[in-house]
């Protein structure tokens, strides 16, 4: 492969893309798209179009705020990742900031070719990028507070599909989930951030246990759910478990790898709560793809 067009691969970190199309295919089924479906029926072409615009949307956005987040990193990733495009010189910085600006206005051109109500989704959820890689990301309590939200828009982007927010607050569970992620990552580079790993695995407490009460009030499909809720809890914890025991920044960057290709899992739950086991099936088939991906090129 070409070094230059891998250097752009890398800006927009291809592991974590299909954990960005889960959170639209689960956001979908919570808006309803799924319910009363089954694999042999006939599908409503227009609502799978409008589904992959969504998931291109969220793709592109995702890429975007990655891309843009080495753009304002560029002189600190000089002393701190000299390999990744932009400091190694493979990508110059003006390069790199018009490809992450294409990006951001393809997923909002995408977004509001289903809809407006889409399309303003999509329009919050890039100025809050634009915020956590400008200046969120540098506060300790509102930096991971805005990631969080970042995610939890990428889900509202799929429950934008038909237009209904009734259950908006599910908004919450990947505003904590992502906001323990980034709590982890502070000590990617130094390690000694074992106050930050206790506090990201209450924050995993609560997700879980969130999951299970909200289902269980809501008449939702919990016991098809506890699988997938099981393989998640597994994937987060083991290793958040060994970067606690061995607070090294090797193993708290597993630990933050592990968290962001399990976001997958934690829409699969949500989409059989909210559908069906096989809707779920079909979205944890992304993790494969997601941990062949982070082989080939970096999560973080």
């Amino acid at each position: 492969m070409n070094p230059v067009l891998k250097g752009y691969l890398r800006l927009a970190r291809p592991a974590n893309l299909p954990t960005a199309a889960a959170d639209v295919l689960a956001g979908a089924a919570i808006s309803g798209v799924f319910m009363g479906v089954s694999l042999n029926a006939d599908w409503n072409l227009s609502i799978l179009g409008d589904l992959a615009l969504l998931v291109f949307s969220s793709v592109f956005l995702y890429a975007a705020g990655v891309v843009l987040n080495d753009v304002f990193d560029h002189k600190l990733d000089k002393t701190e990742r000299p390999e990744r495009p932009i400091p190694s010189g493979l990508v110059s910085v003006q390069a790199a900031a018009i490809f992450g600006g294409v990006l951001m206005n393809l997923g909002v051109l995408f977004s509001f070719l289903v809809g407006s109500v889409s399309g303003m989704v999509a329009v919050s959820l890039g100025l809050s990028i634009l915020l956590y890689d400008a200046l969120g990301k540098h506060h300790s309590f509102f930096g991971p507070l805005n990631m969080g939200v970042c995610r939890g828009l990428n889900l509202l982007l799929g429950v934008s599909i038909l237009g209904d927010f009734s259950n908006w607050v599910y908004f919450v569970l990947p505003v904590l989930y992502i906001a323990a992620i980034t709590l982890i990552s502070r000590g990617e580079v130094h390690g000694n951030n074992k106050s930050h790993i206790i506090f990201a695995g209450g924050l995993y407490s609560v997700v879980i246990l969130g999951i299970v009460v909200l289902f269980s009030t809501s008449g939702l499909n919990l016991l098809e759910a506890i699988p997938f809720l099981i393989l998640f809890a597994f994937l987060i914890f083991r290793p958040l478990l060994k970067a606690y025991a061995e607070n090294s920044p090797k193993n708290i960057k597993k630990a933050v790898m592990a968290g962001v290709i399990s976001i997958i899992v934690l829409d699969a739950t949500l989409a059989v709560g909210f559908s069906y086991w096989w809707v779920g099936l079909l979205t944890l088939l992304l993790l494969p793809l997601s941990i062949f991906l982070s082989k080939l090129f970096a999560v973080t």
